[in-house]
């Protein structure tokens, strides 16, 4: 089975390349990209192609490698042994499987997210090397090797907040997902929004990527923040007018608050409209 995209992910040659390759390859697949370019989404809709169940494990600056194994409540062991609580006798009632271990432990075979792996801390793919090679980890407190069924297609992606290990990076195929270009964005909004006018398409792309041109910027407004915008713009009674009245010397598009996040970026756009409203005034004298 080959992965090409889905009637809800649009994948170009390169990413269904790179997707194809990792699983032939049996190597985790490193997906990195400006946020909002599809990564995690990129993770179900694989795995809804291939027909493989998804397990997610989602990471945040105080996520440890080993919750991602395991994790040993014995603190609560301890509380239960004074209570004279049976259950103390079997040590396995108070281990917490984690995302790796239900994926290793899985009779069919699955896709692993793991999703934003710079937001841990930088020892935490280093800690996950072995684990990732061999497909298996040792649970020292039950005295058990947890080896994998099947082996999950890993795929893990970054924003890039932080470096990656050398050593890590070796263990993994990469893609780095560039940001689509005009036709490939057109067929992604075509996916999301199937009834949107060509009109309508043409013109708020026009903007959006006149935003995206402009230096200094902040952040750039990415395809899902488009994809809200056109979402608003399609509301009833509101794009002919918002297009019809429009100043071209404008910087600040209609309903912005779907594009720009941030107030340094608005105040960017609004100093460019005046810089361009006053040479007009000038260009007219």
């Amino acid at each position: 089975m080959k992965f090409k995209g889905t009637d809800n992910y649009i994948s170009t040659d390169d990413l269904s390349m790179a997707v194809n390759a990792a699983i032939e390859l049996e190597k985790p697949l490193l997906i990195k990209g400006e946020p909002g370019t599809g990564k995690t989404m990129l993770a179900e809709e694989v795995a809804a192609s291939l027909g493989m169940p998804l397990i997610e494990w989602h990471i945040k600056s105080t996520t440890k490698a080993r919750q991602g194994l395991y994790e040993y409540d014995a603190v609560t062991r301890l509380r239960d042994s004074q209570l004279g609580d049976e259950r103390v006798k079997d040590i396995s009632n108070y281990i917490q499987k984690g995302k790796m271990w239900e994926a290793f432990a899985s009779e069919k075979r699955v896709v692993l997210l793991v999703d934003e792996i710079d937001k841990a801390d930088i020892e935490f793919p280093n800690d996950l090397l072995q684990e990732i090679d061999r497909m298996e980890f040792y649970v020292y407190e039950t005295k058990e090797t947890i080896k994998a069924i099947e082996r999950p297609v890993v795929i893990i992606t970054s924003n890039n907040e932080k470096e990656l290990p050398d050593a890590f990076l070796r263990r993994c195929f990469f893609h780095y997902i560039n940001f689509p270009d005009r036709p490939t964005m057109e067929q992604i909004i075509k996916v999301h929004h199937p009834k949107v006018k060509k009109k309508l398409v043409k013109e708020a792309l026009e903007i959006f990527f006149d935003i995206r041109k402009v230096p200094g910027m902040k952040k750039k407004p990415s395809t899902s923040e488009l994809i809200d915008w056109l979402k608003l713009l399609m509301a009833d009674d509101i794009p002919d007018e918002i297009f019809k009245n429009r100043d071209p010397s404008k910087a600040i598009p209609p309903l912005y608050g779907a594009l720009i996040k941030n107030e340094q970026d608005v105040q960017l756009l609004e100093r460019l409209a005046f810089m361009a409203r006053r040479e007009g005034n000038t260009n007219q004298q």
